[in-house]
Protein backbone atom coordinates (compact mmCIF):
# COMPACT_ATOMS: atom_id res chain seq x y z
CA UNK A 1 0.00 0.00 0.00
CA UNK A 2 2.62 2.42 0.80
CA UNK A 3 4.37 1.75 -2.41
CA UNK A 4 0.95 2.28 -4.37
CA UNK A 5 0.30 5.41 -2.69
CA UNK A 6 3.43 7.03 -4.52
CA UNK A 7 2.32 8.41 -7.12
CA UNK A 8 0.50 11.81 -5.74
CA UNK A 9 2.81 12.96 -3.24
CA UNK A 10 -0.26 14.66 -1.41
CA UNK A 11 -2.00 11.22 -1.39
CA UNK A 12 1.45 9.35 -0.27
CA UNK A 13 1.72 11.54 2.76
CA UNK A 14 -2.06 11.32 4.40
CA UNK A 15 -1.87 6.91 3.57
CA UNK A 16 1.88 7.53 5.90
CA UNK A 17 -0.73 9.83 8.39
CA UNK A 18 -3.53 7.37 8.75
CA UNK A 19 -0.62 4.53 9.65
CA UNK A 20 0.77 6.82 12.10
CA UNK A 21 -2.82 8.19 13.62
CA UNK A 22 -3.93 4.44 13.56
CA UNK A 23 -1.19 3.37 15.77
CA UNK A 24 0.87 0.95 12.89
CA UNK A 25 3.61 3.06 11.64
CA UNK A 26 5.92 1.14 13.99
CA UNK A 27 6.31 -1.77 11.75
CA UNK A 28 6.90 0.69 8.87
CA UNK A 29 9.37 2.33 10.19
CA UNK A 30 12.54 2.30 7.51
CA UNK A 31 10.25 2.38 4.55
CA UNK A 32 7.98 5.89 6.04
CA UNK A 33 11.61 7.40 6.66
CA UNK A 34 13.18 6.77 3.16
CA UNK A 35 9.71 7.87 1.38
CA UNK A 36 9.40 11.17 3.23
CA UNK A 37 13.05 11.94 2.40
CA UNK A 38 12.05 11.56 -1.07
CA UNK A 39 9.28 13.78 -0.94
CA UNK A 40 11.12 16.60 1.44
CA UNK A 41 14.17 16.49 -0.87
CA UNK A 42 11.16 17.33 -3.73
CA UNK A 43 9.29 19.92 -1.19
CA UNK A 44 10.15 23.17 -3.28
CA UNK A 45 9.13 22.00 -6.03
CA UNK A 46 5.85 20.10 -4.73
CA UNK A 47 5.18 23.90 -2.85
CA UNK A 48 5.78 25.74 -5.92
CA UNK A 49 3.85 22.90 -8.25
CA UNK A 50 0.71 23.66 -5.90
CA UNK A 51 0.74 27.16 -5.21
CA UNK A 52 1.26 26.52 -1.16
CA UNK A 53 1.30 29.08 1.58
CA UNK A 54 1.97 26.97 4.14
CA UNK A 55 1.25 30.21 6.84
CA UNK A 56 -1.97 30.64 5.62
CA UNK A 57 -3.04 27.68 4.89
CA UNK A 58 -2.63 26.49 8.53
CA UNK A 59 -4.57 29.63 9.83
CA UNK A 60 -7.50 28.75 7.45
CA UNK A 61 -7.24 25.07 8.59
CA UNK A 62 -7.51 26.17 12.01
CA UNK A 63 -10.78 28.62 11.20
CA UNK A 64 -12.33 26.15 9.50
CA UNK A 65 -12.11 23.44 11.96
CA UNK A 66 -13.28 25.47 14.10
CA UNK A 67 -16.31 26.19 12.20
CA UNK A 68 -16.74 22.24 11.32
CA UNK A 69 -16.58 21.55 15.10
CA UNK A 70 -20.09 22.95 15.43
CA UNK A 71 -21.61 22.10 12.40
CA UNK A 72 -20.65 18.09 12.11
CA UNK A 73 -21.56 15.05 14.09
CA UNK A 74 -21.02 14.66 17.20
CA UNK A 75 -18.46 11.76 16.84
CA UNK A 76 -16.79 14.20 14.08
CA UNK A 77 -17.11 17.26 16.45
CA UNK A 78 -15.41 15.38 19.22
CA UNK A 79 -12.63 13.87 17.17
CA UNK A 80 -11.95 18.00 15.91
CA UNK A 81 -12.61 19.31 19.70
CA UNK A 82 -9.73 17.10 21.12
CA UNK A 83 -7.54 18.06 17.79
CA UNK A 84 -7.74 21.50 18.91
CA UNK A 85 -7.32 21.06 22.83
CA UNK A 86 -4.27 18.85 22.06
CA UNK A 87 -2.34 18.54 18.76
CA UNK A 88 -1.86 15.14 17.67
CA UNK A 89 1.76 15.92 17.64
CA UNK A 90 1.86 16.45 22.47
CA UNK A 91 -0.74 13.18 22.50
CA UNK A 92 0.55 9.97 23.71
CA UNK A 93 1.11 8.04 20.98
CA UNK A 94 -1.26 4.97 22.37
CA UNK A 95 -4.10 7.08 23.67
CA UNK A 96 -4.44 8.88 19.94
CA UNK A 97 -3.98 5.78 18.38
CA UNK A 98 -6.97 4.26 20.18
CA UNK A 99 -9.26 7.37 19.89
CA UNK A 100 -8.51 7.28 16.49
CA UNK A 101 -9.31 3.89 15.54
CA UNK A 102 -12.73 3.89 17.06
CA UNK A 103 -13.47 7.48 14.72
CA UNK A 104 -11.96 5.97 11.35
CA UNK A 105 -14.36 3.44 11.91
CA UNK A 106 -17.21 5.92 11.09
CA UNK A 107 -15.69 6.74 8.27
CA UNK A 108 -17.42 5.85 4.82
CA UNK A 109 -14.07 5.87 2.88
CA UNK A 110 -11.90 3.96 5.04
CA UNK A 111 -9.87 1.00 4.19
CA UNK A 112 -11.56 -1.90 6.38
CA UNK A 113 -8.28 -4.45 5.16
CA UNK A 114 -5.91 -1.56 7.19
CA UNK A 115 -8.78 -1.26 9.99
CA UNK A 116 -8.86 -4.78 10.64
CA UNK A 117 -5.17 -4.95 11.16
CA UNK A 118 -5.12 -1.84 13.25
CA UNK A 119 -7.62 -3.01 15.62
CA UNK A 120 -5.52 -6.29 15.16
CA UNK A 121 -2.61 -5.00 16.29
CA UNK A 122 -3.72 -3.21 18.88
CA UNK A 123 -5.70 -5.95 20.81
CA UNK A 124 -2.11 -8.05 20.53
CA UNK A 125 0.17 -5.08 22.08
CA UNK A 126 -2.88 -4.56 24.22
CA UNK A 127 -2.24 -8.15 25.68
CA UNK A 128 1.59 -7.77 25.85
CA UNK A 129 0.85 -5.26 28.30
CA UNK A 130 -1.75 -6.43 30.59
CA UNK A 131 1.03 -9.31 30.82
CA UNK A 132 3.41 -6.79 32.11
CA UNK A 133 0.90 -5.24 34.28
CA UNK A 134 0.05 -8.59 36.30
CA UNK A 135 3.90 -9.28 36.70
CA UNK A 136 4.05 -5.42 38.51
CA UNK A 137 1.10 -4.86 39.80
CA UNK A 138 1.64 -3.54 43.06
CA UNK A 139 -0.15 -0.20 44.98
CA UNK A 140 0.27 2.48 42.17
CA UNK A 141 2.01 0.68 39.57
CA UNK A 142 -0.53 1.30 37.30
CA UNK A 143 -0.22 4.43 36.86
CA UNK A 144 3.80 4.51 37.08
CA UNK A 145 3.94 1.84 34.11
CA UNK A 146 1.25 4.24 32.55
CA UNK A 147 4.42 6.94 32.09
CA UNK A 148 6.46 4.14 30.84
CA UNK A 149 4.03 2.79 28.36
CA UNK A 150 3.44 6.67 26.84
CA UNK A 151 7.33 6.40 25.82
CA UNK A 152 7.82 3.17 24.53
CA UNK A 153 4.70 1.07 23.71
CA UNK A 154 6.20 -1.55 20.79
CA UNK A 155 6.25 -5.13 22.13
CA UNK A 156 10.43 -4.91 21.53
CA UNK A 157 10.56 -2.71 24.67
CA UNK A 158 9.17 -4.99 26.94
CA UNK A 159 12.26 -4.48 28.78
CA UNK A 160 12.38 -1.06 29.10
CA UNK A 161 9.07 -0.51 30.39
CA UNK A 162 9.72 -2.82 33.25
CA UNK A 163 12.97 -1.23 33.68
CA UNK A 164 10.96 2.29 33.97
CA UNK A 165 8.47 1.04 35.58
CA UNK A 166 10.69 0.12 38.42
CA UNK A 167 12.83 2.93 38.86
CA UNK A 168 9.85 5.11 38.26
CA UNK A 169 8.57 3.50 41.83
CA UNK A 170 12.12 3.64 43.61
CA UNK A 171 11.85 7.61 42.59
CA UNK A 172 8.40 7.92 43.60
CA UNK A 173 9.30 6.72 47.03
CA UNK A 174 12.63 8.83 47.39
CA UNK A 175 10.67 11.56 46.70
CA UNK A 176 8.30 11.11 49.21
CA UNK A 177 11.07 10.59 51.66
CA UNK A 178 12.78 14.23 50.43
CA UNK A 179 9.31 16.06 50.37
CA UNK A 180 7.30 14.68 53.13
CA UNK A 181 8.66 12.28 56.05
CA UNK A 182 12.51 12.83 56.95
CA UNK A 183 14.11 16.13 59.00
CA UNK A 184 16.54 17.71 57.00
CA UNK A 185 19.30 15.85 59.34
CA UNK A 186 18.00 12.53 57.97
CA UNK A 187 18.10 13.45 55.01
CA UNK A 188 21.67 14.38 54.86
CA UNK A 189 22.44 11.21 55.92
CA UNK A 190 20.25 9.54 53.21
CA UNK A 191 21.86 12.11 50.57
CA UNK A 192 25.60 10.57 51.90
CA UNK A 193 24.40 6.82 51.68
CA UNK A 194 23.47 7.17 47.81
CA UNK A 195 26.43 9.39 46.95
CA UNK A 196 28.23 6.00 48.14
CA UNK A 197 26.00 3.76 46.94
CA UNK A 198 27.19 1.08 49.33
CA UNK A 199 25.51 -1.85 51.31
CA UNK A 200 28.17 -0.57 54.19
CA UNK A 201 26.51 2.87 54.34
CA UNK A 202 23.00 1.53 55.59
CA UNK A 203 24.13 1.45 59.33
CA UNK A 204 24.87 5.34 59.07
CA UNK A 205 21.06 5.86 58.00
CA UNK A 206 18.65 6.35 61.21
CA UNK A 207 15.36 5.44 59.92
CA UNK A 208 14.37 1.46 59.54
CA UNK A 209 12.25 2.69 56.65
CA UNK A 210 15.38 4.50 54.91
CA UNK A 211 17.20 1.22 54.97
CA UNK A 212 14.44 -0.79 53.74
CA UNK A 213 14.16 1.84 50.62
CA UNK A 214 17.92 2.54 50.47
CA UNK A 215 18.20 -1.87 50.19
CA UNK A 216 15.55 -1.70 47.69
CA UNK A 217 17.53 0.79 45.63
CA UNK A 218 20.70 -0.80 45.23
CA UNK A 219 19.13 -4.23 44.75
CA UNK A 220 17.88 -2.75 42.04
CA UNK A 221 21.29 -1.05 40.86
CA UNK A 222 22.59 -4.56 41.09
CA UNK A 223 20.14 -6.26 39.04
CA UNK A 224 20.98 -3.68 36.40
CA UNK A 225 24.61 -4.32 36.41
CA UNK A 226 24.12 -8.11 35.96
CA UNK A 227 21.43 -7.73 33.18
CA UNK A 228 23.84 -4.80 31.04
CA UNK A 229 26.73 -6.98 32.44
CA UNK A 230 25.09 -10.07 30.31
CA UNK A 231 24.39 -7.67 27.65
CA UNK A 232 28.12 -6.26 27.66
CA UNK A 233 26.95 -2.39 28.41
CA UNK A 234 28.04 -2.34 31.58
CA UNK A 235 28.68 0.82 31.28
CA UNK A 236 24.45 1.62 30.94
CA UNK A 237 24.32 0.98 34.94
CA UNK A 238 26.95 3.51 35.55
CA UNK A 239 25.29 6.54 33.63
CA UNK A 240 21.81 5.25 35.21
CA UNK A 241 23.38 5.43 38.77
CA UNK A 242 24.94 9.00 38.28
CA UNK A 243 21.61 10.20 36.91
CA UNK A 244 20.06 9.19 40.38
CA UNK A 245 22.85 10.25 42.35
CA UNK A 246 21.81 13.77 40.31
CA UNK A 247 18.32 13.47 41.07
CA UNK A 248 18.91 13.21 44.38
CA UNK A 249 21.60 16.35 44.90
CA UNK A 250 18.72 18.03 43.27
CA UNK A 251 16.29 16.67 46.18
CA UNK A 252 18.74 17.30 48.69
CA UNK A 253 19.04 21.25 47.49
CA UNK A 254 15.04 21.04 47.58
CA UNK A 255 15.29 19.97 51.35
CA UNK A 256 18.06 22.70 52.14
CA UNK A 257 15.72 25.45 50.45
CA UNK A 258 12.81 24.35 52.81
CA UNK A 259 14.59 23.98 55.96
CA UNK A 260 16.40 27.46 55.52
CA UNK A 261 12.88 28.76 54.43
CA UNK A 262 14.72 30.50 51.61
CA UNK A 263 13.56 31.03 48.54
CA UNK A 264 15.66 30.67 45.24
CA UNK A 265 15.78 33.19 42.47
CA UNK A 266 13.81 31.19 39.91
CA UNK A 267 17.06 30.55 37.22
CA UNK A 268 18.30 28.77 39.91
CA UNK A 269 14.99 26.77 40.88
CA UNK A 270 14.69 25.99 37.05
CA UNK A 271 18.49 24.91 37.04
CA UNK A 272 17.96 22.68 40.25
CA UNK A 273 14.58 21.57 38.67
CA UNK A 274 15.82 20.29 35.51
CA UNK A 275 16.88 17.79 38.26
CA UNK A 276 13.87 16.88 39.84
CA UNK A 277 12.24 16.73 37.08
CA UNK A 278 14.00 13.01 36.89
CA UNK A 279 13.38 12.92 33.46
CA UNK A 280 17.47 12.07 33.43
CA UNK A 281 16.72 8.90 35.51
CA UNK A 282 13.61 7.96 33.34
CA UNK A 283 15.68 8.08 30.23
CA UNK A 284 18.58 6.41 31.38
CA UNK A 285 16.70 3.64 32.44
CA UNK A 286 14.50 3.25 29.14
CA UNK A 287 17.97 3.38 27.32
CA UNK A 288 18.56 -0.12 28.78
CA UNK A 289 16.18 -2.12 26.72
CA UNK A 290 17.31 0.02 23.20
CA UNK A 291 21.35 -1.74 23.29
CA UNK A 292 20.55 -1.13 19.32
CA UNK A 293 20.43 2.42 19.38
CA UNK A 294 21.63 3.71 22.68
CA UNK A 295 25.48 3.18 23.26
CA UNK A 296 27.85 4.85 25.70
CA UNK A 297 27.82 8.22 23.41
CA UNK A 298 24.16 7.99 23.24
CA UNK A 299 24.13 8.52 27.37
CA UNK A 300 26.94 10.78 26.98
CA UNK A 301 24.73 13.28 25.01
CA UNK A 302 21.79 12.71 27.86
CA UNK A 303 24.71 13.35 30.36
CA UNK A 304 25.18 16.56 28.23
CA UNK A 305 21.38 18.24 28.89
CA UNK A 306 20.94 19.38 24.81
CA UNK A 307 18.48 21.87 24.68
CA UNK A 308 15.88 19.18 23.69
CA UNK A 309 16.69 17.19 27.26
CA UNK A 310 16.95 20.70 28.70
CA UNK A 311 13.32 21.77 27.62
CA UNK A 312 11.71 18.35 28.11
CA UNK A 313 13.00 18.53 31.29
CA UNK A 314 11.62 21.87 32.00
CA UNK A 315 8.34 21.40 30.92
CA UNK A 316 7.99 18.22 33.46
CA UNK A 317 9.31 20.36 36.67
CA UNK A 318 7.30 23.36 35.79
CA UNK A 319 4.11 21.56 35.08
CA UNK A 320 4.18 19.54 37.94
CA UNK A 321 4.77 23.13 40.16
CA UNK A 322 1.37 24.78 38.50
CA UNK A 323 -0.70 21.42 39.40
CA UNK A 324 0.91 20.82 43.09
CA UNK A 325 2.77 24.16 44.46
CA UNK A 326 -0.84 25.06 46.59
CA UNK A 327 -0.53 21.76 48.07
CA UNK A 328 3.30 21.35 48.75
CA UNK A 329 2.98 25.14 50.46
CA UNK A 330 1.02 23.50 53.11
CA UNK A 331 2.72 20.87 54.13
CA UNK A 332 5.64 22.81 53.90
CA UNK A 333 7.59 22.22 50.86
CA UNK A 334 10.44 24.30 49.47
CA UNK A 335 9.39 27.18 47.03
CA UNK A 336 7.92 25.69 43.78
CA UNK A 337 9.09 27.32 40.58
CA UNK A 338 5.09 29.05 40.63
CA UNK A 339 6.70 31.06 44.19
CA UNK A 340 10.25 31.85 43.05
CA UNK A 341 8.68 33.45 40.02
CA UNK A 342 6.15 35.38 41.89
CA UNK A 343 8.90 36.92 44.28
CA UNK A 344 11.97 37.60 41.97
CA UNK A 345 9.65 39.53 39.54
CA UNK A 346 6.54 40.53 42.25
CA UNK A 347 3.29 39.28 40.34
CA UNK A 348 0.51 37.27 41.66
CA UNK A 349 0.02 33.61 41.15
CA UNK A 350 -2.28 33.90 38.34
CA UNK A 351 0.48 36.16 36.37
CA UNK A 352 3.40 33.47 37.16
CA UNK A 353 1.70 30.64 35.76
CA UNK A 354 0.79 32.61 32.76
CA UNK A 355 4.12 33.41 31.81
CA UNK A 356 5.25 30.11 33.31
CA UNK A 357 2.99 28.35 30.70
CA UNK A 358 4.38 30.61 27.97
CA UNK A 359 7.79 29.15 29.00
CA UNK A 360 6.59 25.69 28.36
CA UNK A 361 5.37 26.46 24.97
CA UNK A 362 8.68 27.94 24.29
CA UNK A 363 10.17 24.50 25.06
CA UNK A 364 7.73 22.35 23.05
CA UNK A 365 9.09 24.67 20.08
CA UNK A 366 12.64 24.17 21.36
CA UNK A 367 12.05 20.15 21.62
CA UNK A 368 10.32 20.03 18.04
CA UNK A 369 13.01 22.27 16.38
CA UNK A 370 15.19 19.71 17.57
CA UNK A 371 13.33 16.86 15.85
CA UNK A 372 13.11 18.86 12.90
CA UNK A 373 16.92 19.31 12.44
CA UNK A 374 18.00 16.13 14.32
CA UNK A 375 21.02 16.13 16.58
CA UNK A 376 23.67 13.62 16.84
CA UNK A 377 20.98 11.28 18.71
CA UNK A 378 19.08 8.70 16.78
CA UNK A 379 15.62 9.95 16.05
CA UNK A 380 14.70 6.83 17.81
CA UNK A 381 16.22 8.18 21.12
CA UNK A 382 14.51 11.45 20.80
CA UNK A 383 10.59 10.04 19.40
CA UNK A 384 10.63 8.57 23.35
CA UNK A 385 11.99 11.52 24.97
CA UNK A 386 9.08 13.46 23.34
CA UNK A 387 6.68 10.61 24.01
CA UNK A 388 8.22 11.22 28.07
CA UNK A 389 7.41 14.84 27.60
CA UNK A 390 3.84 13.60 26.29
CA UNK A 391 2.79 11.74 28.91
CA UNK A 392 3.73 14.94 31.37
CA UNK A 393 1.20 16.85 29.52
CA UNK A 394 -1.67 14.23 29.24
CA UNK A 395 -0.73 13.67 33.32
CA UNK A 396 -0.94 17.37 34.17
CA UNK A 397 -4.18 18.38 31.64
CA UNK A 398 -6.39 20.89 32.55
CA UNK A 399 -4.61 22.19 35.50
CA UNK A 400 -4.96 18.34 37.19
CA UNK A 401 -2.38 16.32 38.96
CA UNK A 402 -3.62 12.65 37.38
CA UNK A 403 -0.47 10.87 39.04
CA UNK A 404 -0.96 11.98 42.82
CA UNK A 405 -4.90 11.60 42.47
CA UNK A 406 -5.24 9.15 39.52
CA UNK A 407 -8.65 9.33 38.85
CA UNK A 408 -8.48 11.48 35.84
CA UNK A 409 -6.77 8.71 34.24
CA UNK A 410 -9.18 5.89 34.60
CA UNK A 411 -10.51 6.95 31.33
CA UNK A 412 -7.25 5.97 29.56
CA UNK A 413 -5.93 3.08 31.62
CA UNK A 414 -9.84 1.46 30.54
CA UNK A 415 -9.11 2.00 26.72
CA UNK A 416 -5.27 0.84 26.99
CA UNK A 417 -5.21 -1.89 29.28
CA UNK A 418 -8.87 -3.44 29.75
CA UNK A 419 -10.93 -2.66 26.86
CA UNK A 420 -10.50 -4.64 23.76
CA UNK A 421 -11.64 -3.49 20.14
CA UNK A 422 -14.06 -5.45 18.72
CA UNK A 423 -13.13 -6.79 15.55
CA UNK A 424 -16.41 -7.70 13.72
CA UNK A 425 -19.80 -5.83 14.36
Amino acid sequence: MLTASKKDPVEHIEFINLLCRLGVSYHFDKEIENNLKEIFDDLPNLLEKHDFDLYTLSLLFRANLESSAMQSSPRLGDHIRNALIRPFHKGVPRIEARKYISFYEEDESRNDTLLKFAKIDFNRVQLIHQQELSILSRDRIVEIYFWANGVHFEPQYAFSRMMVTKYMKIVSLVDDTYDAYASFEEIQHFTNAIERCSMNAIDQLPADYMKVLFRALLNLFNETENDMGKQGRSYASYYLKEEFKELVRGYHAEAEWADKCHVPTFDEYVRNGLATSAYGVVMAASFLGMEEVAGGEEYEWLKSNPKIIKAGKMIGRLMNDIVGHEDEQKRGDCASGVECYMKQYDVSEKKAIEEIQKMDSDAWKDINEDCMRPTNAPMLLLQHFVNLVRVTDVIYENDDDSYTIPLGLKDYVALLYIEQLPLYE
